[in-house]
């Protein structure tokens, strides 16, 4: 479209104006009289931000957009999340692609490295072969000629050997050099290539800034943390499925989470939600509404048929804790699900 657009420019300026009638101006959008659902919506999003003393910043007025919808009409979400499908543009995602591609690459050379050993190994192998035919033919007198021919050949195999040798040690180099790289990387990067999620060090980060944000704005944020439910795991007695079952987890996860929702796998097959703008009673409505998606999904094993549970620890982002305290009050929410049989979540605070 954008060539058309282009084309149709040069054509008006080549040709003689012949119209000299006034285009109609754009009419600004209006904030008091909004025309359609969605500027309605956005009007009643910026109304809430203001109403809870928060600047209507991009970021803000995000986390507030997709908040509020939960509670509008299944067409309303389903018109703006169409839209938002178009224009989706993530940066975070961007870099774990970025990080994905860089460790794809570094297992690459690794691979190299792992054939050019073998190559050497096998010249190595060589190398014996012929000291061996070579003893066997000195003890019969009618060798003498193929003795020469083997000589030479053992003198080429020899520097074939060395110049291999020094090859494969520029490229260990090379390959350690690399591993420093790829190291240094993986203390800065923010993913978790297992579970498809964000990792542990990227969540704490966002923990951090969402108290600085609550010292400064008052509002009200929420941490959960996710399992899959210990009895069920000592019951399934299976390394291999209990990991194939966790990443089920984490793929429920992010389906009914909402795009300013953080999803990360603390580590050990822990899962956390970080819910900004959402408060305690927030919070276990999304807690349920998981719970129930989870409970719903089957996992099949062998010809048996497990059905999936969690355990979910939920407490609020207090800024006189540290990230730490607020982690570990999550954790304990965990616990405090397993002495309850009546529900798969429990609420801690410190």
């Amino acid at each position: 479209m954008s060539g058309t657009l282009r084309k149709k420019a040069r054509r008006n300026l080549d040709e003689p104006e012949t119209n000299t009638e006034e285009m109609p101006a754009v009419q600004p959008f209006d904030i008091d009289n909004p025309s359609s659902d969605v500027e309605i919506y956005a009007k009643e999003v910026l109304a809430s931000l203001i109403a809870d003393n928060l600047p209507p910043t991009p970021n803000n007025f995000s986390l507030y957009f997709d908040r509020l919808l939960e509670d509008k009409s299944e067409n309303l979400r389903r018109q703006i999340h169409s839209m938002l499908e178009l224009e989706e543009s993530n940066d975070d995602e961007n870099t774990i692609a970025l990080e994905q591609n860089l460790k794809q690459g570094f297992l690459s050379i690794k691979s190299i490295l792992g054939v050019t050993a073998n190559l050497y190994k096998n010249m190595a192998l060589m190398n014996k072969i012929l000291e061996k035919r070579k003893e066997e033919l000195s003890s019969s007198p009618d060798a003498k000629e193929a003795l020469s021919v083997i000589g030479v050949l053992e003198g080429d195999v020899s520097k074939l050997n060395s110049i291999l040798k020094t090859q494969s040690s520029k490229m260990k180099d090379i390959y350690d050099e690399t591993a420093t790289i790829v190291k240094t990387v993986e203390n800065e990067t923010i993913f978790d290539n297992k579970f498809g999620v964000y990792n542990k060090r990227y969540l704490l980060t966002k923990i951090e800034q969402e108290i600085s944000l609550i010292t400064e704005f008052k509002h009200k944020s929420s941490l959960m943390m996710i399992e899959l439910d210990g009895t069920l795991k000592k019951s399934v007695k299976n390394d291999k499925a209990i990991v194939l079952m966790t990443r089920t987890i984490a793929r429920l996860l992010l389906k009914t989470s909402r795009r300013s929702d953080i999803v990360a796998h603390y580590g050990g097959g822990v899962f956390s939600m970080l819910l900004k703008h959402t408060d305690l009673d927030n919070a276990k409505r999304a807690a349920i509404r998981l719970s129930e998606l989870v409970s719903n999904s089957n996992f099949f094993l062998a010809d048996r048929e497990i059905q999936l549970k969690i355990s979910i620890g939920i407490t609020n982002i207090d800024s006189n804790y540290s990230v730490e305290e607020i982690v570990v009050s999550a954790l304990d929410g965990i616990a405090k699900a397993y002495e309850d049989k009546k529900t798969d979540y429990a609420v801690s605070l410190r």
